[in-house]
C-alpha cells in the first residue's frame, strides 16, 4: 500500500514505465496471504486480459510471520503461507498469466530492536522476530522454485549489508533507502521484459502538427 508514496518502489516503477504500461498497485496494508488469496480473483479476473499484463508481483510474509501468541489476527502458519502463495500463483496461471511473468518477493528482514520500540509505543510487546521471518522467506523461495516463477529474496539480500536497519523505517516497513533497494533489485529482474516495450504514443516532436490524425490515429 505504501509503495506509491513519495520515493516508494511502486512509484519508481511507474516512473520508469511511464507511457509504456500502467503500474497498478493493489497492496493493502496489514493483509496476509490468507486474505489475499480470497480477494485475488476480484483484483485480476478472467476478463482482465492476460495479454495486457506484462508482470505481476506477489509480496507477502511480513504479516503472516507475526508470532501467533502475540498477533493472532495477522499470523498465518508457515505451511499455510506456502500453500496460499502457491494457490495465488496457480490462480494467475489459470487466467493465462504465465510463470515467467510472475515475481514472488520475500518479506524483508526484521530489525527487532527498532520494531520493539514501535510496538512498545503502542503498548504492545514485540510481536515478530527475524528468524521466524526468515523461515517464511525461505518458504517463499521454495514456492517460486516449485512453481517456476522468479523470486526476489529481500530477506537474504538486505542482510548482506550487516547494518540493514537503514532499509527499514521502523524495523518492519521499508524506508526510502529500502524502497530504492527493492526497486533496483526488482527492475533488474523486469528490465529485459519491460524496457523494450514501445511507447504508447509518439514523442511530441514526432507528431505532424499539420495533420495530427496521421500520427495519432
Amino acid at each position: 500500500q505504501y509503495s506509491f508514496q513519495e520515493n516508494g518502489w511502486g512509484a519508481y516503477l511507474a516512473e520508469r514505465l511511464v507511457r509504456k504500461c500502467d503500474v497498478v498497485n493493489r497492496g493493502i496494508s496489514g493483509y496476509n496471504t490468507r486474505w489475499a488469496k480470497l480477494i485475488l480473483p476480484r483484483l485480476i479476473t478472467e476478463s482482465t486480459g492476460a495479454d495486457s499484463i506484462v508482470a505481476v508481483t506477489i509480496f507477502f510474509g511480513a504479516n503472516d510471520s507475526a508470532l501467533k501468541e502475540l498477533n493472532p489476527q495477522q499470523h498465518v502458519p508457515l505451511e499455510e503461507y506456502a500453500a496460499n502463495l502457491k494457490s495465488m500463483v496457480q490462480y494467475l496461471k489459470s487466467v493465462d498469466i504465465t510463470a515467467d511473468r510472475i515475481v514472488l518477493i520475500t518479506p524483508p528482514p526484521l530489525h527487532e530492536s527498532a520494531w520493539e520500540k514501535a510496538c512498545l509505543a503502542k503498548g504492545e510487546k514485540l510481536n515478530r522476530c527475524n528468524a521466524t521471518t526468515g523461515q517464511y522467506a525461505q518458504a517463499c523461495v521454495q514456492v517460486a522454485r516449485e512453481c517456476g516463477t522468479d523470486v526476489l529474496d529481500l530477506w537474504t539480500l538486505m542482510q548482506k549489508n550487516q547494518d540493514f536497519s537503514s532499509y527499514l523505517s521502523d524495523g518492519l516497513h521499508l524506508s526510502t533507502k529500502g524502497s530504492s533497494f527493492l526497486a533496483a533489485q526488482l527492475w533488474s529482474r523486469l528490465d529485459n521484459k519491460l524496457s523494450a516495450l514501445p511507447s504508447l504514443l509518439p514523442y511530441w516532436r514526432d507528431v505532424d502538427h499539420t495533420n495530427p490524425e496521421a500520427s495519432l490515429l
